[in-house]
């Protein structure tokens, strides 16, 4: 009998278990299934192709060449005089040719392809701390909802047994219809209230479904302890913020990679270098072997501005991102300056909801006593219970509003958990 007992209490627990959504739960099975996620990571593979496509350029470069002429005419001079003939022929041969010194263009090229798949990297964990962020606000959200539409189903609740009570004291002659008719018309509006959070509930839990990539049942358990948040106010927190935001590194990174093109732009007027070498079989007339090695200097003297006009353009890049990092930058710490401000007064707003609430709940019990006895009209008891509502949803809301404040300020650090 215990042993059946304790296997049926070990199965609730389970279920209960099975029935609650976690925070980290969500946050991990969206960083694992959202289709943004993925085409980042294939961003990354992109730029990992194009740096060993750019690195290619220091390898050998062989070539295998064959060609083939049906007809071909030949001149060759007899006595004096040139003479002709039509033969076909054909010739086979391979190239190699080896980069000796360009003046760095490659190399910096090379270096501005790393510098890209560093910033494809960076683009990915901003990505996930953005998500981070957003999961984090539609679960929150959704703890809001589910306890506002508590509390509506309280307020509804307590409107009911209001009109319910009126009703009793017309009959006995002790109020008049206009009692009963204002509590009615109280129990619409609350079961409108309760209606709209209710549909807000859904909203949210469908968002997060779909982030998620499955399917949230519906009488899921929540952590509700995650608007309980506690935040210290830190004297470094913009220099942490401007050390670890992860746009702040896409920026910089983004002007070194502009200087390493622009440095290789330059270094294009001055040509390169190079190794040759070849070997060739030649069958027309006569058949024999052709065979090249040396080095080969090539300097660019005149390419119609081109070259001109792209060092002009990759300076002009560099100086367009060291502007975009500056305007982030103040951005940034405005941003974090005026959440810091809102947290302050989200806690003083907690506070005083609190307390609104206490004295509310307090004055409503009293009213309630004094309506029964006749001391007091349903106007006074609606301005009452209105005054609690709105403390117990300004309350909820200063927490949400909290909690959200605290978790942008986690995205800017660039926090993934």
């Amino acid at each position: 009998m215990k042993k059946g007992l304790i296997l049926f209490s070990l199965s609730i627990c389970a279920t209960l278990i099975a029935q609650t959504l976690t925070l980290q739960e969500s946050i991990d099975k969206t960083l694992s299934n959202h289709p943004d996620i993925k085409s980042f990571k294939l961003k990354i593979e992109q730029s990992h192709a194009g740096y060993k496509a750019t690195y290619a350029d220091y390898l050998p470069q062989v070539d295998l060449q064959a060609n083939y002429n049906v007809i071909q005419t030949f001149v060759f001079p007899v006595n004096g005089s040139f003479n002709t003939e039509n033969d076909n022929g054909w010739n086979a041969g391979v190239s190699v040719k080896q980069k000796i010194w360009d003046f760095e263009k490659t190399s910096s090229k090379i270096d501005a392809s790393k510098i890209d798949e560093k910033i494809s990297k960076l683009s990915l964990d901003d990505l996930k701390s953005l998500l981070v962020y957003k999961v984090k606000s539609l679960y929150a959200l959704m703890v809001v909802q589910k306890d506002a539409i508590k509390v509506r189903q309280k307020d509804l609740e307590s409107k009911k047994a209001y009109y319910k009570q009126a009703l009793a004291l017309v009959e006995n002659g002790l109020k008049t219809k206009a009692d009963a008719s204002r509590f009615l018309s109280s129990v619409y509006i609350a079961q409108d209230n309760l209606a709209i959070a209710n549909a807000s509930y859904k909203k949210a839990k469908q968002t997060l479904s779909l982030y998620m990539g499955e399917t949230i049942s519906k009488d899921v358990e929540l952590q509700s302890f995650i608007l309980k948040q506690n935040f210290e106010e830190d004297n470094n927190l913009i220099q942490e913020i401007m050390q670890s935001n992860y746009q702040i590194k896409i920026y910089s990174d983004t002007i070194e990679k502009n200087k390493l093109i622009h440095k290789s732009t330059k270094a294009s007027h001055f040509g390169s270098i190079d190794a040759i070498g070849s070997y060739t079989h030649i069958d027309t007339l006569n058949s024999y072997d052709s065979k090249v090695a040396g080095v080969t200097l090539n300097i660019p003297l005149y390419s119609g501005g081109r070259l001109s006009a792209e060092v002009q353009k990759a300076k002009i890049s560099q100086q367009i991102a060291t502007e975009q990092k500056a305007s982030k930058l103040l951005s940034i710490i405005d941003e974090a300056n005026s959440l810091m401000i809102d947290i302050k007064r989200y806690e003083n707003t907690i506070s005083a909801k609190k307390a609104q609430l206490k004295s509310a709940m307090s004055t409503k019990d009293v009213l309630e006593g004094r309506y029964k006895e006749g001391l007091s009209t349903y106007i006074e008891v609606l301005d009452a219970t209105s005054l609690v509502l709105n403390a117990e949803l300004g309350l909820l809301e200063a927490e949400y509003q909290k909690s959200m404040a605290i978790n942008q300020i986690e995205y800017l650090k660039g926090k993934i958990l």
